[in-house]
């Protein structure tokens, strides 16, 4: 079996952590990802730097990385135009847009409702497409929201397919603050294969509680093939203060070299990234 492994590090790795980081640090953590064998990493988003101030120096990451990430899939996150419009000056091949499945924490996030992210980045991806740039998608609380609890997931599947819908070539699937459990993903996931959606899904599954590699585990038995990871599981989610981030790059490689799973990664070239991160980047 072969899975794919999208590195979300130098982004939702590092976006809500309070200390800006150097922007050297960051180009050289993303200089020791390229040589690790992965084929994706998003490398940052062009969102407000008032809003996001770790993210304020994307561009500039994106100008001194081009040459390093030549033969590697790149992404930028973009909330609106404006952000698209920077991608599009960056050379980017490829953008991400993002919703979530819970009203309210789409409220608190991005104060807007479902809905309403919807027509923001309706021209978003008509323009990208216009280029020719491919748009993924993330959903996030797609399982269970800090505030509504447990996510119907119909609401998901209508969200999902509406995505697609739009234009966007694949779509990632958050559980956000790492409460989901198999037996969601089970279901969530049995329904998107009846519409022959599946390979196109990607799972983003937080380890707050332990549960990510359980829900790995479930996601492969139902026919999803790629997994987003953070290295030295980087992130976290504001809404779940001291909880632990992304489910781990290297934990999911180790995972996947016990089950006999391909990923193209090299373990002993992500050593060299772990403990990079793990000297220069605060927890």
């Amino acid at each position: 079996m072969d899975i794919q492994i999208k590195e979300m590090g130098p982004r939702d790795g590092l976006q809500n952590i309070k200390q800006v980081i150097p922007t050297e640090i960051k180009i050289k953590l993303i200089e020791l990802l390229t040589q690790t064998g992965l084929q994706y990493i998003e490398l940052g988003a062009f969102v407000s730097p008032k809003a996001v101030p770790q993210m304020a120096d994307t561009q500039a990451i994106l100008a001194a990385t081009q040459a390093l990430t030549k033969n590697i899939q790149t992404s930028v996150l973009v909330p609106n135009l404006k952000g698209l419009d920077m991608a599009i000056e960056s050379d980017m091949q490829e953008v991400a847009v993002f919703t979530a499945a819970s009203e309210t924490f789409n409220q608190k996030n991005i104060n807007a409702s479902i809905e309403q992210s919807f027509v923001r980045f309706k021209p978003v991806i008509e323009k990208a497409l216009l280029h020719k740039i491919k748009v993924r998608a993330y959903v996030s609380t797609a399982f269970v929201c800090p505030y509504e609890g447990d996510i119907n997931p119909d609401k998901v599947v209508s969200i999902v397919e509406k995505l697609f819908n739009m234009g966007c070539y694949e779509v990632s699937i958050g559980d956000t603050i790492g409460k989901a459990s198999p037996r969601q993903i089970k279901t969530l996931y049995q329904m998107t294969e009846k519409m022959g959606l599946n390979p196109f899904l990607a799972g983003h599954y937080h380890d707050t509680y332990g549960l990510a590699l359980c829900n790995v585990y479930e996601s492969l038995q139902q026919g999803i093939r790629v997994f987003d990871t953070s290295i030295a599981g980087l992130g976290g989610c504001p809404y779940a203060p001291g909880a632990k981030g992304n489910l781990a790059t290297e934990k999911l490689l180790y995972f996947c070299e016990r089950e006999n799973i391909n990923t193209a990664l090299n373990a002993s070239k992500l050593e060299p990234v772990l403990n990079y991160a793990k000297t220069n980047i605060p927890s």
